[in-house]
């Protein structure tokens, strides 16, 4: 299982999240080898000090989260603080609104921000595409445009929004990113046997709230 705890993002982005979860994540992402934690932007400095500068743990944090239509200033300042705060990478929600309102300037632009916020200061950019809510013509066009910019991920969406992460999922963004740009799945991910076949299906990472369940460690009342 300590295989498995590379690929994951140990993960906790619950509205009632506090500092002492983070804190516990942190030491359990140490402690299993997981290959990073992912929590709201409000906890990046604390998590960062709790992991150390040296850590191989990467700091994940999420920006536009859940929603993804904030506007394109806000979205930017938000990657520069976690980023100032001590964030490795950064999973930014695309405008889903923008897309399905046929606005592809605006999605573009968005996009665009989002990554040059990120590359600027050497950081690793996750675009959470939501999936669940897209079809395979919006999707396709979202690769390009991820290709486009550079993004090193692309994600299958946020959990939120009540479409879990399925292999069916990675498969169609394996077909369709351009070589090179790896995949987060999230969403819904509780299981051993549910995370291989995301795996299995292509995905290089999994983001999930479920990790310690997933490489077999028994859960103790909190």
């Amino acid at each position: 299982m300590a295989e498995l705890a590379k690929l994951i993002e140990h993960t906790t982005l619950k509205p009632d999240t506090t500092s002492a979860d983070v804190r516990r994540l942190c030491e359990e992402a140490r402690q299993y080898g997981f290959a990073g934690v992912c929590i709201p932007p409000l906890f990046v400095r604390e998590a960062r000090r709790a992991l150390g500068d040296d850590s191989p743990v990467r700091v994940v944090t999420v920006v536009g989260f859940p929603m993804g239509y904030s506007a394109i200033p806000a979205k930017s300042e938000e990657i520069k603080r976690a980023i100032d705060e001590g964030a490795d990478d950064i999973d930014a929600v695309i405008n889903i609104a923008a897309v399905k309102s046929d606005n592809w300037s605006h999605v573009e632009r968005d996009i665009e921000a989002v990554a040059r916020a990120t590359h600027m200061r050497g950081r690793e950019l996750k675009l959470i595409l939501e999936c669940g809510l897209l079809n395979e013509a919006e999707i396709a066009r979202l690769c390009r445009i991820a290709d486009s910019v550079k993004a090193e991920w692309l994600k299958t969406g946020t959990g939120f929004h009540g479409h879990p992460a399925t292999a069916e999922m990675v498969r169609l963004l394996r077909a369709l990113a351009p070589d090179g740009i790896k995949i987060k799945a999230a969403g819904g991910i509780r299981d051993t046997e549910g995370a291989e076949k995301l795996l299995a299906a292509g995905a290089d990472r999994i983001g999930s709230s479920a990790s310690l369940g997933i490489i077999g460690v028994k859960m103790v009342a909190q």
